[in-house]
């Protein structure tokens, strides 16, 4: 009832620019223009967690950014949807411009063959979060970059196959260790989701990336799904982080283990590679790779 009384509302009532707070108009021009103009680029947490696909932004997480994503996640501002779901398809189109990450071949480029449609992943919100917004922000926001991708000539569609297996504390002032930990193995795929995963080329979607704990979390339910039913219901994936070292053990099976450094997702993706890459709005400006042209 909130969203749809929010939707109506945002119709019919003059508002401020979400982002800088211009007066009567719910996003100013120059406000837009920092997800419209933004260019997706690589970005990598520090430390990077591991089983972390490769995952690409669209703008820091500062300024008019994180205000826009706070105005549609906490406050409502549903209209903005639309334009933080186009910049979402921009980052995935990249993602998949450049490789798609594991497993891609140049048929993943947008408007070739590929194998078959993208699916877009949502990253599934605290139950108790929903009812507090009224809404799943992240999950309207794939549904908007699905829509735009579909437009534009990539076929795509919504799998919002990631569920809670038990409640999680709010990420906001833990650091990235303690997100690691809150959110270790808190996520699942629900029952039918892993036959919905194999018609298409999987994308996980977010609107912010902090730590990469939440994406690492839901890479390895998708993983661990998948492997899951190839081998008759028997998971093979684990991973353990050593902390206060830049080594990772990995176990894909039983019998094959091994020491990683700092390249988690080659390991992972080589063994258990469904999931492409990650795209989202923002992250921290820090994390963007230096454009090297």
């Amino acid at each position: 009832m909130r969203g749809w009384w929010q939707d109506l509302t945002d119709l019919v009532l003059p508002a401020d620019c979400a982002g800088c707070g211009a007066p009567r108009t719910a996003l100013c021009p120059r406000c837009r223009a920092v997800l419209d103009r933004g260019v997706p680029r690589r970005v990598r947490p520090s430390p990077e967690p591991a089983g972390l696909p490769p995952v690409l932004a669209v703008a820091p997480y500062a300024a008019e950014a994180r205000e826009l994503l706070l105005a549609h996640k906490e406050r409502g501002a549903l209209a903005l949807a639309p334009v933080l779901g186009a910049a979402l398809a921009r980052a995935v189109r990249a993602g998949l411009g450049r490789g798609g990450g594991a497993g891609a071949s140049g048929g993943d480029r947008p408007g070739g063959p590929g194998r078959g449609p993208v699916l877009l992943v949502p990253v599934p919100s605290a139950r108790w979060a929903v009812r507090a917004r009224g809404h799943d922000p992240v999950r309207r926001m794939a549904l908007a970059a699905a829509g735009e991708l579909r437009r534009t000539g990539t076929p795509a569609r919504v799998a919002a196959v990631l569920r809670q297996r038990r409640a999680v504390a709010d990420q906001a002032g833990l650091d990235a260790r303690r997100r690691l930990e809150n959110v270790a193995g808190a996520l699942e795929v629900s029952a039918d989701g892993g036959r919905l995963l194999g018609a298409g080329r999987v994308v996980l979607v977010d609107d912010l990336m902090t730590t990469g704990a939440s994406l690492a979390e839901a890479a390895r339910a998708l993983r661990e799904a998948e492997a899951s039913r190839r081998d008759g219901g028997t998971a093979v994936y684990r991973a353990i982080t050593r902390e206060g070292r830049e080594e990772r053990w990995m176990g894909v099976r039983r019998e094959r283990r091994q020491w990683v450094r700092r390249a988690p997702e080659k390991v992972l993706s080589n063994a258990l590679g469904r999931v492409s890459l990650a795209a989202v709005i923002a992250a921290p400006g820090d994390s963007f790779e230096k454009n090297r042209n």
